[in-house]
């Protein structure tokens, strides 16, 4: 008797004593560590599928850009085949004319580096007697390296010979292209019978695709005036191969913030080899001319503020795609950005991010439109 009643005693004890307490903080920062713990697994396998991931990505950006005059020649009542056809010929002309233009100036520039080598040292001889006059004392041997321009031009090598190694992927992004291009023009249809609310989808969509074709077409003829100046001016001051600093300004300029300033170095060198201080500076006026006459005026005046994206947060894009994908990752650093800051509007529950990563301007309009609606 004295057992069982110490037991009936001792059970509801039990149960008081190990019940489970669930604390809102523990369960906040539980969901947080499995959040960044699939973020770090999701990044880790995007680097490690970047072979696979990066033609696929640029067949994407393709497609979007290319699916407008798709689209236009469709409205003209030629077929979607012939279409799409007409569409992928223009790309592949343009892209073996690019391919061929570097081909052969990156041969003739790559035989001319160690004429540059011997002529740098000897520039070099006044500009050291001239420093050291002022109260200086440098290292010759240590300032060579320095300005080595192989080290400068191998960078330059490198980076062209990185997107020459994505076009030897051609036919697989060029493939890819075209099966998305001949989707597109069903791809309503598919969205109206797969999910229950076809027109929040489509929205969402079309916002992203316009977006992204937007700020490409604005900011890619951006690049070829600021590509087409810069090698005109390169040319007028008889620099070498005016028509590769032309195409590294033009590549260059869609790297936001650094682009435009490590596409001005080699070129600047290049001056100073051949002509001296003088010719270096007129070249470095040439493209700080051209970076504030499009990065300030231009492009702020094409674009307005439907980039929406803080100065920070390109930065950072910049530095984490490139981190993950290279120089294809930096060239389209802003795009996959904004691509990533318009589906986040699209939840309640991640809306915030999407306004941290909005550029001051805009957070300041919607604040003044809410407290103002008549104003919007």
């Amino acid at each position: 008797m004295n057992v069982w009643s110490h037991s009936l005693i001792l059970l509801p004890q039990t149960n008081r004593t190990y019940a489970p307490i669930h604390s809102p903080t523990q369960s906040s920062n539980s969901r947080f560590l499995l959040t960044a713990a699939a973020f770090v697994i999701v990044v880790a396998g995007m680097r490690a599928a970047e072979p696979i991931l990066v033609p696929l990505l640029i067949a994407g950006f393709l497609a979007i850009i290319s699916t407008s005059p798709v689209f236009w020649l469709r409205k003209k009542n030629i077929p979607a085949s012939a279409a799409v056809f007409l569409v992928i010929l223009g790309v592949l002309v343009l892209g073996f004319g690019f391919i061929l233009l570097i081909g052969t100036s990156l041969e003739d520039f790559s035989k001319a580096i160690p004429r540059y080598q011997s002529r740098l040292t000897q520039e070099m001889g006044p500009l050291l007697l001239w420093i050291e006059s002022l109260g200086f004392q440098l290292n010759e041997e240590l300032l060579l390296k320095s300005l080595d321009p192989g080290a400068s031009m191998r960078l330059v090598g490198r980076m062209l010979s990185g997107l020459g190694g994505i076009l030897t992927n051609s036919f697989l992004i060029m493939l890819t292209v075209i099966f998305i291009l001949l989707e597109a023009s069903s791809f309503q249809h598919k969205v109206r019978a797969a999910f229950g609310d076809p027109k929040g989808t489509l929205s969402q969509f079309s916002k992203i695709t316009d977006a992204v074709n937007h700020y490409l077409a604005l900011k890619t003829l951006v690049s070829l005036g600021t590509g087409i100046i810069v090698a005109s001016w390169v040319a007028i001051l008889d620099i070498d191969f005016p028509v590769i600093w032309g195409l590294l300004a033009f590549l260059l300029n869609f790297i936001p913030n650094l682009g435009s300033i490590i596409a001005a170095v080699p070129p600047i060198l290049l001056g100073f080899i051949q002509f001296g201080l003088g010719r270096a500076l007129l070249v470095a006026l040439g493209y700080g001319v051209v970076n504030v006459l499009f990065g300030n005026v231009v492009e702020p005046k094409l674009m307005g503020r439907k980039l929406g994206l803080s100065t920070l947060v390109v930065f950072l894009s910049l530095v984490f795609w490139g981190w993950v994908w290279g120089p294809v990752g930096m060239l389209l650093s802003v795009p996959m950005t904004m691509v990533v800051k318009i589906a986040l509007e699209s939840s309640p529950s991640t809306h915030w991010l999407s306004i941290m990563l909005d550029s001051e301007a805009s957070v300041a309009n919607v604040a003044k439109q809410q407290e103002d609606p008549s104003t919007g």
